[in-house]
């Protein structure tokens, strides 16, 4: 199972919305204070490839770590320490990366920083899988990537037709969420060069690394939501999904039973029905249904 140390801030100066489940949870989500610039490509390439001039002017994207918990009550609360054992992992090359494991699998899923991933990417010496949905993929993916959605990828998968031993890079958008189950799955599976971009998608856009996509000049607000279910399922995971497009997110529940998932999806507006889901409840209502209870603030 998979926890967190901390959570980004999405957007400056948003407001977090409150509501209830019908099993006394609660969902809020913060409604995006601006909504991210637009970066500019080549005039003879913008339908392809990216490469924004203004990349570096935000700040750097924190690191999340994680620990890959060993199953005891407090693991989640030393989320950080990503340091996790090998007992009964399948084989696969960490290089000496940073490593997690996510839950239902033994797998040690290895982050590789995005500086080397580049370089495997400049050399040709890895395959890229995008771990998100369809939606996305559609809209802006690496360049040469292929759509393998978290967890265990799609009918007819085109990873299927890799060998065992070539070196892989899952990547989704939050920052490595989604690209961590989709990694343990191809683990699990036997391959044994599998790694998941730690910094994620968005670091590698902002980079100005090669994209494709019909959307690549195009960056959707972020929306945070955050929900509490019980403590007792510390370490699953919660799912927020927009089902008409396929665009989905998750993240682990932390060991008070919080959990924060933060949302990159195209086309979603504040009518649009998103499902919010953990083991205890499944909800869908409209985003802006739950952006017009209590307010609240983002830090509570």
């Amino acid at each position: 199972m998979m926890a967190r140390s901390s959570s980004d801030s999405v957007a400056s100066a948003s407001a977090c919305l409150m509501s209830d489940t019908p099993n006394g949870g609660r969902i809020s989500v913060s409604k995006p204070g601006r909504v991210r610039r637009s970066n500019h490509g080549s005039d003879s390439d913008v339908a392809t490839r990216f490469y924004p001039s203004d990349s570096y002017l935000r700040p750097k994207m924190q690191r999340r770590t994680f620990l890959a918990a060993a199953g005891t009550a407090g693991a989640a609360a030393l989320a950080g320490c990503s340091n996790s054992s090998s007992s009964g992992t399948p084989d696969n090359n960490t290089n000496g990366y940073e490593t997690l494991t996510v839950d239902g699998s033994n797998a040690q899923v290895p982050l590789a920083p995005i500086e080397d991933v580049h370089q495997w990417f400049q050399d040709g010496s890895a395959k890229f899988a995008d771990a998100r949905g369809q939606r996305q993929y559609d809209a802006s993916h690496i360049e040469g990537a292929v759509l393998s959605p978290a967890p265990d990828g799609r009918a007819n998968d085109p990873t299927g037709a890799w060998d065992e031993s070539q070196r892989i890079v899952t990547y989704c958008g939050c920052p490595h969420h989604l690209s961590s189950m989709r990694a343990a799955s191809l683990i699990d599976s036997g391959y044994t060069e599998v790694f998941a971009l730690d910094e994620g998608f968005f670091e590698w856009r902002d980079r100005g690394y090669p994209l494709q996509g019909a959307e690549v000049d195009v960056e959707p607000p972020s929306y945070t939501v955050r929900g509490q279910t019980d403590a007792s399922l510390a370490g699953k995971n919660a799912w927020a999904r927009h089902e008409q497009s396929e665009q989905r997110e998750a993240g682990p529940i932390a060991d008070d039973g919080s959990f924060e998932l933060v949302l990159h999806f195209y086309d979603v507006t504040e009518s649009s029905p998103i499902v919010v889901e953990t083991p205890e409840y499944r909800i869908e209502r409209p985003l802006g249904e739950l952006a017009e209870t209590v307010v609240t603030d983002v830090e509570r």
